[in-house]
């Protein structure tokens, strides 16, 4: 699949501006639709450096997914429960009755940052260390009170994904995600090609340096090196799930909102291991990350079917999620996505066929239609869809969006076997309005 070269041009000048106005010392960046690769691009102002989609880059926290993967892993094979506390698996530690749950989507109200020297910038301690330095006095937040980012969190979950597994978190994320995947130049450490990590004095425009140390127990939180390609294939991952790693479901999951802040507005939230943002066709999901020298961002719009990846080599000045965004919106604008083709339906289920048209609620009519897969249900006086049900294998109907999302919508019979009306909880739906044959709530 080929973009036209007018569509080329703009998500080049994109990755252009984003590279002047930010004074990134490189950049790379992926588009992806359908989970193939449809544009690529790479600036590089470092003297005999040249980038490329085989470069590796530091991806920091977007190494919290690969763990989060590895979590609902152990999840949908029984070998734990999300509402489980933290300590019925990690015994020593503090904060033992935050949840799995929690973890995952910043809800515990744990510090950000472990005690002792920045993180990112030392060497790596071990697990006891981390463990021991642990000071429950100093969370900033009860559990659920509000979204707060924690790095430590997530290096409490890598150390649970080992002890279940039996071997280190990123030995099984090698065996059971990337190789997988696919993602052959993903690794713990840098492997050669790969960039260095840089900052830009604010003044002379000079580049320095930046630390890489093995994060050790803390590098669950942000350790990991990627490329442009592997990332991408990552994005097509996240959108489709795959049978092995994790199935599009639980993917689905992990992208549906958790914990968030009010500061965060309804700009943002975070679900199980991935962040939440506003863009796309409405949402995108997926994570940003940052590590001294380097900066990344991967989000898909799962509607859209699209995904976009960035990277660069300083510590400041790319716009990880914006530029994702950007990228997107592009994309959508000059070559949008085509929606599914309207077919003809081959039949309708007989346990739909018995609440199609219009039904009242009260006084209010709604329309109940019949898309081919669910009963969508409208309401007639101000338009728009309200609810979906969809057939279930036992011949009831599964409320999947809405109000009613979760709980079975029940057709209710007279003494003759007709359909009387329809309940929903305590919802009752009528052919007539008030129909004086069918219970009304509060009358």
């Amino acid at each position: 699949m080929s973009l036209a070269p007018l569509t080329v041009r703009r998500l080049d000048v994109l990755l252009a501006r984003e590279q002047a106005t930010g004074r990134l010392p490189s950049v790379a960046a992926a588009v992806i639709r359908d989970g193939a690769t449809v544009w690529a691009g790479g600036i590089s102002a470092v003297d005999g450096f040249e980038t490329g989609p085989d470069v590796q880059y530091r991806i920091g926290s977007i190494t919290k997914t690969l763990v989060a993967v590895l979590v609902l892993q152990l999840r949908d094979e029984g070998l734990l429960d999300l509402n489980d506390p933290v300590g019925r698996h990690l015994p020593e530690v503090r904060y033992g009755d935050r949840t799995v749950r929690d973890l995952l989507a910043h809800a515990t109200g744990m510090p950000s940052e472990p005690a002792g020297e920045w993180w990112e910038r030392s060497p790596g301690a071990g697990f006891a260390e981390l463990a021991a330095a642990l000071d429950e006095g100093a969370a900033p937040f009860a559990p659920g009170e509000t979204f707060h980012y924690s790095n430590v969190g997530f290096a409490l979950l890598g150390e649970l994904v080992g002890r279940l597994r039996g071997g280190p978190w990123f030995e099984q994320a090698r065996r059971r995600v990337l190789e997988p995947l696919g993602m052959s130049r993903t690794s713990y450490l840098p492997e050669p090609p790969h960039a260095t990590g840089l900052s830009v004095h604010h003044y002379a425009s000079t580049l320095t340096e930046e630390p890489a140390y093995d994060s050790g127990a803390m590098a669950p939180a942000g350790q990991v090196w990627s490329t442009v390609t592997d990332l991408a294939r990552y994005a097509g991952f996240l959108l489709d799930g795959r049978p092995g790693v994790l199935a599009a479901r639980t993917l689905h999951e992990m992208g549906t909102a958790q914990s968030g802040s009010r500061d965060g507005a309804l700009a943002s939230a975070h679900g199980l291991g991935l962040q939440l943002a506003r863009g796309g066709s409405g949402m995108v999901v997926g994570h940003t990350g940052s590590m001294p020298g380097f900066l990344a961002g991967l989000f898909v719009d799962p509607v859209r079917r699209t995904g976009a990846v960035v990277v660069a080599n300083a510590t400041v000045g790319l716009r990880a999620e914006g530029l994702c965004v950007d990228l997107l919106e592009t994309l959508e604008e000059c070559e949008g996505t085509l929606p599914p083709a309207w077919v003809p339906v081959a039949g309708v289920p007989a346990a739909v066929a018995e609440v199609l048209g219009v039904w009242h609620w009260g006084n209010t009519a709604h329309a109940f239609a019949w898309t081919g897969t669910e009963v969508e249900v409208t309401r007639l006086a101000t338009g728009g869809r309200v609810f979906r049900f969809a057939p279930q294998p036992d011949g009831s109907l599964l409320g999947t969006s809405g109000y009613h999302h979760g709980e079975r919508l029940e057709v209710v019979r007279d003494g003759d076997g007709r359909v009387g009306h329809l309940r929903c909880a305590t919802f009752v739906y009528t052919r007539e309005p008030y129909d004086p044959a069918a219970p009304i709530p509060g009358r």
